[in-house]
């Protein structure tokens, strides 16, 4: 593999994440080689990632059995498969983790997405699973919706590490930062080292087009035609404008002079969903210093055989990105409709797929439960 392109996203300043986790690619080594010649320096999780790693691998069936045995509900089993999935993902980072102290070498879980709308039930899943994993180098992932802001705040108070996810909207990134700082600010308070307490927003990309897309082909006009393809990354480009605005504040300043360390944006989703785009767009269109790039294999893969990575693909455009998403109103889409319909959308897709990946996981300790057999014969 020709692994420039992924240097200079590197050097660029980007961090570059392996959006997957399963149990094969952590016993094949998969996950370690992609460490040691792809520049991957940290892992994002979620619950359809897990579905699909638990659903076709045979890996499991061993736990799966014992889990079984000790008479473990399906809720317990979950937590288990997933966190000792993250647990051993950590051991592998943690080289990077300690090589960037503590910048990157960092693994996501995400608390149950049925508690989503759910203030102190994320507060208090997000507690459980930071002493399950037990390792400095992870990142509890908590939704955005609007119950996930004081649970972001509660946990950062806390100490613990967050990756705040799902974010669509600018405003909500908003409520997203200030609820870092809020968190920051309790935990000074509390006597708490700050610069042991590390966060990333993550801000979803390519859903925005699919939405955005959908929506002007609706329109059908001349000018919706040409505005096809251009929302997420402008999107994306004013949410960064808008985090330099917050990371240069006085208010950060006390923070970082505190020993704090800034909530990095964390460009998500972003493998092609339209075959008709470049598939590397969401990755080279969206190159700054200090940000995040979690890409599945196949997106890796494409950035590191033909992207064209520039230096900077951000700054230069911050104009034109605003004038994008006015253009956009103008021609009849509804903004805030669309984040709130693709917020709404993917927490009822991860509650649907840990859901169905609950009532399998139930099936198979009911198929391998010993006393289930004698009850049947």
């Amino acid at each position: 593999m020709n692994s420039d392109p992924l240097s200079k996203l590197n050097n660029a300043g980007v961090s570059i994440w392996l959006d997957d986790l399963s149990r094969h690619r952590l016993e094949s080594g998969s996950l370690a080689t992609l460490v040691r010649t792809c520049h991957v320096v940290g892992v994002t999780t979620n619950p359809t990632i897990f579905a699909s790693a638990i659903a076709d691998g045979e890996t499991y069936d061993s736990q799966i059995h014992d889990l079984s045995v000790r008479g473990v509900g399906v809720a317990e089993a979950l937590r288990a498969l997933t966190t000792s999935d993250v647990r051993r993902a950590c051991d592998v980072l943690r080289p990077v983790f300690e090589a960037t102290e503590g910048l990157d070498g960092r693994v996501s879980i995400e608390v149950d997405p049925r508690l989503a709308y759910d203030t102190e039930a994320t507060i208090a899943e997000a507690r459980a699973l930071w002493w399950l994993v037990d390792r400095p180098n992870l990142f509890i992932k908590i939704p955005s919706a609007r119950q996930g802001i004081p649970a972001i705040s509660a946990c950062l108070a806390e100490g613990i590490s967050i990756n705040v996810t799902l974010i669509f909207s600018l405003d909500r990134y908003d409520q997203v930062m200030a609820a870092f700082l809020d968190g920051l600010e309790a935990a000074h308070l509390a006597g708490r080292d700050l610069s042991q307490i590390a966060s990333v927003a993550s801000f979803f990309v390519s859903r925005v087009d699919t939405e955005v897309d959908r929506r002007l082909e609706r329109i059908g006009s001349a000018a919706a035609a040409r505005l096809r393809g251009r929302a997420a990354i402008a999107n994306a480009r004013v949410a960064y404008a808008r985090y330099e605005q917050v990371f240069s504040s006085p208010r950060w300043q006390a923070l970082a002079a505190a020993g704090a360390r800034p909530q990095r944006p964390l460009w998500a989703s972003t493998s092609v969903k339209d075959p008709t785009y470049p598939d590397t767009r969401y990755v080279v269109e969206l190159v700054a210093p200090g940000v995040v790039n979690t890409m599945p294999e196949r997106t890796l893969r494409a950035v590191a055989d033909h992207g064209e990575v520039p230096a900077d693909s951000i700054h230069p455009y911050g104009d034109a990105a605003q004038k994008t998403l006015d253009s956009l109103r103008s021609v009849g889409i509804d903004y805030d409709d669309v984040v709130q319909t693709l917020e709404d959308q993917a927490v009822a897709a991860f509650d649907t797929s840990w859901s169905a990946l609950g009532h399998q996981l139930g099936r198979a300790l009911q198929l391998q439960d010993p006393a289930a057999d004698s009850k049947e014969s």
